[in-house]
């Protein structure tokens, strides 16, 4: 073995094995920070709510000069909904209950006063609420009601208030910051709730309460009759369907959120991470052969020394093997660095994207590890398998 090494030192071209370790480091460290960074992203574009599922959509009747001018009703009827409902492609119908009392509500975080103001809540059926339904259930008469607000109160929080006063930002796990008191009254009746926060939605604008507290609170604060609701949440078979997409443009309806935008924005970051990693698979197919030419241009400088070995009974593995230990140092060292290299360059566009989005989820670099051993496993068996071969092809030459 000392021989053989003794051998392989006398012939190393450093320019090439430098060239083939920093073109392998730059194509691998390019696919998995693609890889690692599609998965650290891919979130803030298809991210559902919590409590709702992603074939939900919510429509309204589109608002006009026409319609407004007319007087006309933007409502829906009970016709309406069972139209809606009957046709084959909606699978559930459900409508949007608001209150028909007044509502005051005080919001605080850590005990800092955030908003103080009248506002509007309403409910969804039960069913279309995808929360256990020990945690989504209110008791007439309690005075304790679990609510959903909606994402733009958080983010009113983090880019307003808590960036400049220099308080924790607020993300989807740390809900229980939020301190959320409601005083109701109508009727000559007036009492004050608690909102437990359950959930944060980036769909609805309005905060959600249970079905059931708002048939409550309406028949208790209010004399007013049952109200049309204004806007409906329908789940859909197939939100691609373009029966559906017609059947909203003929009878004047719209989504009220852009879901078909997010849809596009994940196919194109889709599309530009898959064109990173082609290129960096690319370089790394390149650096592979170089590294094989710089083996073989090793292998055949010393040929005749290396039959010399074998007929003196060194067998083909013994050979081969300070040839295939030097692949698989330069293969390991890349590997490591460049997973150093992306844990750095992961902490910078982290800290970029969460300042815009501080609701996101981290999650871990097991996606860029995993691709990572994968290009090393395949890279280093195929250099392990061409320089076996090689000195086989020499092994048998001499007979």
């Amino acid at each position: 073995m000392t021989l053989i090494w003794k051998l392989l030192r006398q012939h190393i071209s450093i320019p090439q094995f430098m060239g083939f370790f920093f073109a392998n480091l730059f194509g691998m460290f390019v696919v998995m920070l693609g890889f690692q960074f599609y998965h650290d992203v891919i979130n803030v574009f298809t991210a559902e709510d919590s409590f709702m599922k992603s074939d939900y959509v919510i429509i309204n009747k589109r608002i006009s000069t026409s319609n407004t001018i007319s007087g006309s009703s933007t409502s829906f009827s009970d016709s309406d909904k069972e139209e809606l409902a009957s046709q084959p492609f909606i699978s559930k119908v459900g409508a949007f209950i608001g209150n028909e009392f007044k509502v005051f509500a005080q919001m605080g975080v850590n005990g800092n006063s955030v908003l103080n103001s009248e506002l509007f809540i309403e409910s969804i059926p039960d069913e279309f609420v995808d929360i256990p339904a020990e945690e989504w259930k209110y008791t007439a008469g309690s005075k304790e009601v679990p609510i959903i607000i909606p994402r733009s109160y958080v983010n009113m929080y983090n880019f307003g208030f808590a960036q400049s006063r220099k308080l924790p930002k607020i993300s989807d796990g740390l809900t229980g910051m939020i301190d959320f008191r409601m005083n109701v009254h109508g009727k000559s009746l007036q009492d004050d709730y608690v909102g437990r926060v359950v959930g944060i939605s980036g769909r609805l604008t309005t905060i959600v309460v249970p079905q059931s507290f708002i048939e409550y609170a309406n028949n208790r604060y209010s004399a007013n009759e049952k109200a049309e609701p204004n806007r409906l949440l329908v789940e859909v078979k197939n939100p691609g369907d373009e029966r559906f997409s017609s059947y909203l443009e003929t009878k004047g309806y719209e989504m009220e959120d852009d879901r078909l935008n997010a849809e596009k924005t994940t196919y194109f970051l889709r599309l530009v991470v898959t064109i990173v990693m082609l290129v960096g698979l690319v370089i790394s197919v390149l650096s592979f052969y170089i590294l094989m030419l710089s083996i073989y241009l090793l292998l055949q400088k010393n040929s005749s020394k290396l039959e010399n070995l074998l007929l003196i009974g060194y067998s083909p593995f013994q050979v081969a093997l300070p040839y295939q230990l030097l692949t698989l140092v330069l293969n390991v060292s890349v590997f490591i660095l460049a997973l150093i290299a992306l844990f750095f360059v992961r902490q910078y566009y982290l800290d970029v994207i969460f300042s815009l989005y501080p609701q996101m989820e981290e999650c871990s670099m097991l996606p860029a590890f995993g691709i990572g051993i994968c290009l090393l496993l395949l890279v280093t068996i195929l250099n392990l398998i061409a320089i076996r071969q090689k000195v086989i092809r020499i092994w048998k030459r001499k007979d």
